[in-house]
């Protein structure tokens, strides 16, 4: 009888066993519903509400063919905006779902900075990391590349990237860009003195530097070759990911649109370039980071289609005194400023500096083939997702984001009641709220321009009674609303009266940061302080940054590992 109870014991242990290996090797039993979802951030650079074909059919472009099929898939989002309209403020906002009027990141770090997005902050891989979700970062990010700032240490895994923009180090074989730059050997000083008017807002002290986690790994890095790179290593996070059967966040802040501009060419491209098309290169970079978004979606499904999030959108609007290297801001013209001189795109508070191209992507949870016009901003991914992940954001703080999932599962088309754009560098004080959305009306307390393509600006000005468009009516911001008419009056009080409790609640907001934006020469990124433009071999191994003290100015920096 003993022996007879032992085997039955046995068999059903064997039994059972063999159940569970089952279950865990093909998972197909398991509700996807208690599964917490994968999310994949896809966030282009300096790209315009117009570049994305969905949103302008009438002029049957064929740029972006599989984001067009990733919208019909999923859910084009018409009235989405940047946090703000130029680089780091946007990021950071989208990292912390707070403007920078809280998270204190208002303008640009530079590639001297010492510091980054402020320590008392909590991003989103943070709190993801923390409930057991692998967390990588690929591509731009423009918060700080010292130390404590670096990706590695907010919340990120793994870290492969560009620290800041792409035009801020020179590289050998540069990309397109207005004034073009000079390679970085030929880049010496006296040369570059010499065509200073030439070559005005070019960098040539510092090569542009690939960092993977917190080490040099490339300097100067190969523009033609990032997208393939990036490419290559998305496919493997989210395949090793998989593997683990772990959730993940995949942050994909792309080098694409932003100047300069290194699209696929031939294969003599470099003894050819000057002579490709000026009016190619804008649309072959649209299709390249096309290509990079279908390599992550086909990486996507071919893993855990239904339980993964795609959301791709844009930082800011384009660079329009790039010209033809700069993007479409579609019928967001801005018109009021453009008849008075200067640009209406990035650095704006204009519809082209912050609306930008946005689909989401979600198979099974997502209906398909939807179009939402809620008014939405990228502050809210911060909410969204932690949402989505059954997570809740530490309550000593305030957020400016909200809760986006209904719009985006049930076609829900309430969005902010009230949206406030920072300013980001055409007038004003850097992140003041002095441009507020409710419904259809948009009031500015203050305008101003960028340069335009030709280098044209606008005055600033100041606005004691608002302009007020109707953006229904006019999309291009040309005539605003009459002063002293029932619906102006009725707009200008609400507005008045949210933006003067919001200004209160920022002003006696506890959780408020202040971000260090001080420079030394010797923060820059260098692998090799002995060599022109800090250049080091990209096979040879990595220069650790991590060690770098970024607060002891005038110090030399440990580059070695």
């Amino acid at each position: 009888m003993p022996e007879a109870f032992a085997q039955f014991l046995l068999t059903g242990m064997l039994l059972y066993g063999l159940l569970l290996h089952a279950v865990s090797q093909h998972g197909a039993s398991v509700d996807n519903s208690s599964q917490r979802p994968n999310f994949i951030i896809i966030l282009a650079d300096d790209i315009g509400w117009g570049d994305l074909d969905v949103n302008r059919p009438e002029e049957k472009a064929n740029n972006t063919p599989y984001l067009n099929l990733m919208a019909e898939q999923g859910i084009k989002l018409t009235d989405f905006h940047s946090p703000a309209s130029t680089c780091s403020p946007s990021r950071a906002a989208i990292l912390t779902g707070r403007y920078g009027l809280r998270n204190g990141v208002t303008h640009n770090f530079a590639v001297g900075s010492v510091a980054g997005l402020p320590a008392s902050e909590v991003t989103l891989p943070q709190l993801l990391q923390k409930a057991g979700y692998y967390t990588a970062m690929i591509g731009k990010w423009h918060l700080g590349h010292n130390g404590p700032y670096q990706p590695t240490n907010r919340g990120f895994d793994y870290y492969l990237g560009i620290p800041y923009s792409n035009d801020m180090g020179c590289t050998d074989q540069p990309g397109y860009n207005l004034p073009q730059c000079l390679p970085c050997h030929i880049s010496r000083p006296q040369v570059f003195r010499l065509n200073r008017s030439v070559h005005e807002g070019c960098y040539s002290k510092v090569g542009l530097p690939l960092i993977e986690n917190s080490s040099i790994v490339e300097q100067p890095l190969d523009l033609w070759t990032l997208t393939e790179q990036y490419k290559s290593t998305a496919t493997r996070i989210i395949h090793n990911a998989r593997e683990r059967g772990q959730p993940y966040l995949l942050y994909i802040a792309l080098a694409h649109m932003h100047v300069p501009l290194a699209p696929p060419l031939p294969a003599d491209a470099f003894t050819t370039a000057r002579h490709h098309t000026d009016s190619t290169v804008y649309s072959a970079s649209l299709r390249e980071m096309d290509s990079l978004v279908e390599a992550v979606k086909r990486a996507s499904d071919d893993t855990d289609k239904n339980n993964t999030l795609i959301w791709f959108t844009g930082d800011n609007g384009p660079w329009e005194q790039k010209c033809q290297y700069a993007g479409s801001v579609g019928p967001f013209m801005g018109k009021w400023q453009t008849s008075r001189g200067g640009g209406s795109a990035k650095r704006t508070t204009w519809e082209g500096g912050h609306r930008v191209p946005t689909v989401a992507y979600w198979p099974g949870r997502i209906p398909a083939n939807t179009t939402n016009s809620a008014l939405l901003s990228g502050m809210d991914i911060f909410p969204t997702l932690l949402s989505l992940a059954r997570v809740t954001p530490p309550s000593d703080r305030h957020y400016d984001g909200i809760d986006a999932t209904n719009v985006l599962l049930h076609g829900e088309q309430t969005g902010h009641e009230f949206l406030f754009h920072p300013n980001s560098g055409a007038a004003g004080k850097f992140g003041d709220l002095q441009t507020a959305r409710t419904g259809k009306y948009k009031a500015f307390y203050i305008t101003g321009a960028a340069e335009s393509c030709g280098g044209a600006t606008g005055k600033q000005q100041l606005h004691d009674m608002p302009l007020i468009f109707d953006l229904e009516r006019d999309m291009a911001e040309e005539t605003p609303l009459q002063v002293g008419t029932p619906e102006y009056q009725a707009v200008a009080e609400r507005i008045a009266r949210r933006r003067e409790e919001l200004l209160w609640d920022i002003a006696t907001d506890k959780s408020v940061s202040t971000a260090d934006y001080s420079t030394d020469e010797s923060a820059a990124p260098c692998c090799n302080p002995r060599q022109a433009v800090c250049r080091c071999h990209p096979l040879g191994r990595g220069w650790e940054l991590a060690n770098r003290n970024a607060h002891t100015k005038g110090q030399k920096r440990s580059t070695l590992m």
